[in-house]
C-alpha cells in the first residue's frame, strides 16, 4: 500500500452489518473467569482530550496492559481454551500444549500450562523481539523460532501437536481445526462483559462504536458475536484495525472472500499475521462496519499520545486510536463519520489490547 494509505483505503460494510445477528457467547465464560485467582475487571478509562479531537462525545479505552498478571488480554481465551481441552481428556496424564504466536498468546498458554502443571511448547515467527520470545521462555515453555512468517509458524505448529499427549491451543483456524479456536473467541467475551458493566456505571447504556485492533480476527469475531448476539437497543459500529504490513482482513473484506496476503515488518508484531481465521472471517464479513490499515507511525504516534493521558498501550493496543483517527481525519472524514453514525453525542470504546511490555520494539 501507499504510504498514506490509512487515510485513503478504508472499507466500509454494507449498512446491514447492524442489522446482522449471530448467537451470545456461553454466560459460563464470565464466571470461569471471575473464579481464577487473581481475576479482576481491567480499567476502562474515559479520555476526554481524545473525544475533543476526533470531535464526539465520549472516548472511553478498556486497558489490557494487565490481565491476570500479564501485559495483554489474551489469557482470556488461553485460559479457557485451556479449561474446556483438559476437560474433555479421557487420559488426566500430563499434556503438551502446543502453539504458534507472535508473542502473546503463546506467553498466555505457557502461562496456563505452568499454573495448571502441564508442558508447552512455543513456536515463534521471525519479527519477534528477543524480549517478547526470553518472556514466553520464562512461563517454563519449550520455545522454537521460525525463520519464517506467523502463517509457517502456525503450519509447523500443527504438525508438531500430533506428538503423543500433545493438544494444539491455536487461536486461530482452518477447515477441520476449529473446535480450540472456537473456545478461544468465546473466553474473550470476557472482555465486552466486562465493558458494559463499566459503561453502565457511567450511566452509558452501551458504545456507538467499537475499534478493535485485529491479527486473525478472534478478538474482532468475539466483538462481534458479543455485539450482534443482541435482539434490543442501537448495535454500535465495529472498526477492525490492522497494520498495513499485514492487512489480512482488509484484503479479505475488499475482495468478498477469505485471502492471505505476504507479511511485511510492522512494530505491531501481534497483528503481523497474513491469513484470517476461518471461523472469524463469516462474523468479520457480515458484522463490521468498517476496516483500515494504519501505518507504523499512526500507532507509535497513538501510543505516545496515549501514554500522556495515562494509558500505557503497546502498538497493537494503541492501533484501534490510529484507526479511528484514520477514519474520521482528514478529506474523507466526514462521510466515514456519517457511514458510522457518528454524532456529537456519541461513544466511542477503543480496545487497548495490550502494554508497552507485551511486545518490545524498536522506536521508529
Amino acid at each position: 500500500m501507499p504510504q498514506n494509505a490509512s487515510l485513503r483505503s478504508p472499507w466500509f460494510a454494507p449498512p446491514a452489518a447492524r442489522a446482522w445477528r449471530c448467537a451470545p457467547a456461553p454466560a459460563e465464560v464470565r464466571r470461569f473467569h471471575a473464579s481464577l485467582p487473581g481475576y479482576a475487571p481491567t480499567p476502562l478509562t474515559e479520555l476526554p482530550p481524545l473525544a475533543a479531537e476526533l470531535g464526539i462525545g465520549r472516548v472511553f479505552v478498556k486497558d489490557e496492559s494487565r490481565r491476570l498478571g500479564l501485559p495483554a488480554f489474551k489469557a482470556l481465551g488461553a485460559s479457557w481454551a485451556v479449561h474446556r481441552v483438559l476437560a474433555e481428556r479421557d487420559d488426566d496424564g500430563p499434556v503438551t500444549l502446543v502453539t504458534a504466536t507472535d508473542g502473546n498468546h503463546g506467553r498466555a498458554v505457557a502461562r496456563t500450562a505452568r499454573l495448571l502443571g502441564q508442558r508447552a511448547r512455543v513456536l515463534v515467527p521471525r519479527g519477534v523481539h528477543p524480549r517478547a520470545v526470553a518472556a514466553v521462555a520464562a512461563e517454563g515453555a519449550e520455545v522454537t523460532e521460525v525463520p519464517g512468517s506467523y502463517d509457517e509458524a502456525v503450519r509447523r505448529a500443527a504438525e508438531a501437536a500430533s506428538a503423543p499427549a500433545a493438544v494444539l491451543v491455536q487461536d486461530t483456524a482452518w477447515p477441520g481445526y476449529e473446535r480450540v479456536p472456537g473456545w478461544i473467541v468465546e473466553g474473550y467475551s470476557t472482555l465486552s462483559a466486562e465493558i458494559d458493566e463499566q459503561l453502565a456505571a457511567a450511566g452509558i447504556d452501551g458504545p456507538d462504536l467499537v475499534s478493535v485492533p485485529v491479527g486473525v480476527g478472534s478478538l474482532a469475531q468475539s466483538v462481534v458475536t458479543h455485539h450482534r448476539s443482541r435482539r434490543s437497543g442501537n448495535p454500535p459500529a465495529l472498526v477492525a484495525v490492522e497494520p498495513e504490513a499485514a492487512a489480512c482482513v482488509l484484503a479479505s473484506l475488499t475482495r468478498g472472500a477469505p485471502v492471505s496476503v505476504a507479511t511485511g515488518e510492522t512494530t505491531m508484531a501481534g497483528l503481523n499475521c497474513g491469513t484470517p481465521s476461518s471461523i472469524a472471517w463469516p462474523f468479520l464479513r457480515d458484522g463490521l462496519d468498517a476496516a483500515v490499515a494504519v501505518r507504523d507511525a499512526d500507532s507509535a504516534r497513538a501510543a505516545a499520545d496515549l501514554a500522556a493521558l495515562g494509558v500505557r498501550s503497546g502498538p497493537c493496543g494503541a492501533a484501534a486510536l490510529a484507526g479511528l483517527r484514520a477514519l474520521l481525519g482528514g478529506e474523507d472524514g466526514a462521510g466515514h463519520r456519517a457511514a458510522l453514525g457518528l454524532g456529537p453525542a456519541s461513544v466511542a470504546v477503543l480496545l487497548s489490547t495490550e502494554g508497552p511490555d507485551a511486545n518490545p520494539y524498536a522506536e521508529p
